[in-house]
C-alpha cells in the first residue's frame, strides 16, 4: 500500500513540475510581449489567449500537488475537537467526498475535452488554436487530483493500522496554518 502511495505522490509531483513549467512559459511569453510592445511598438497577438490557456493548465495540473503538500484551504475546527481514531475516520469521510467530487470533475472535463476533439473546435482568436490541446490539461489535472485523494485515503488507512491514537494526524492538523 505504501508503494502505491509513493507512486501517486510522484505523479502529483510531476503535475506540480508541469505546472511550474507552464508558469515559466507564461512568464516568458508575457515578458516577450512587454519587450515587443515597448521596443518595436507591435504585439505578439497571442499573449492574452495563451496566457489564459497556460493559467488554466497550470491550475489544474497543480491540484494534486497542492493536495499532497496540504496546501488547499481546509476547515480544521472539527479536527481540533476530534482526536484519535474518530479523527482518522473523519479524514476518511472527507477524502472520500473529495474523491467522488474529483472523479465527477475528471469525467466532465474529459467530456469537454473529447467534445473539442470530435468537433475539431478552434479558437476564434487570430491563432485559431485547436482547443483540444489546452483543454487536455483539465482532465489530466483532475485525474491527478482524483488519484491524490485516493492516495490520501490509503495514507489514512495506513495511519489507522500503524497509529491507532491518531497522533500523526493531530500534529498534521495543527501544522496546517503554516
Amino acid at each position: 500500500m505504501k508503494s502505491v502511495i509513493r507512486w501517486i505522490d510522484r505523479i502529483s509531483g510531476l503535475g506540480g513540475a508541469l505546472a511550474g513549467v507552464m508558469l515559466c512559459i507564461g512568464l516568458v511569453l508575457i515578458a516577450a510581449e512587454i519587450v515587443v510592445r515597448s521596443a518595436f511598438d507591435s504585439t505578439l497577438f497571442i499573449t492574452e489567449e495563451y496566457a489564459g490557456y497556460l493559467m488554466c493548465g497550470l491550475t489544474f495540473c497543480a491540484l494534486g500537488y497542492t493536495l499532497r503538500d496540504k496546501g488547499h484551504i481546509r476547515m480544521t475546527f472539527l479536527l481540533k475537537v476530534v482526536r484519535g481514531r474518530p479523527q482518522i475516520y473523519l479524514e476518511l469521510v472527507c477524502f472520500a467526498v473529495g474523491l467522488l467530487f474529483c472523479a465527477a470533475l475528471t469525467w466532465f472535463t474529459w467530456l469537454f475535452f473529447w467534445d473539442s476533439v470530435v468537433s475539431r473546435s478552434q479558437s476564434m482568436q487570430i491563432s485559431e488554436t485547436y482547443l483540444a490541446i489546452p483543454q487536455f490539461f483539465m482532465p489530466l489535472g483532475a485525474l491527478v487530483m482524483t488519484l491524490q485523494f485516493f492516495g490520501e485515503i490509503l495514507r489514512a488507512l495506513v495511519a489507522l493500522k500503524t497509529d491507532p491514537e491518531g497522533v500523526h494526524l493531530a500534529r498534521e492538523a495543527s501544522d496546517l496554518g503554516r
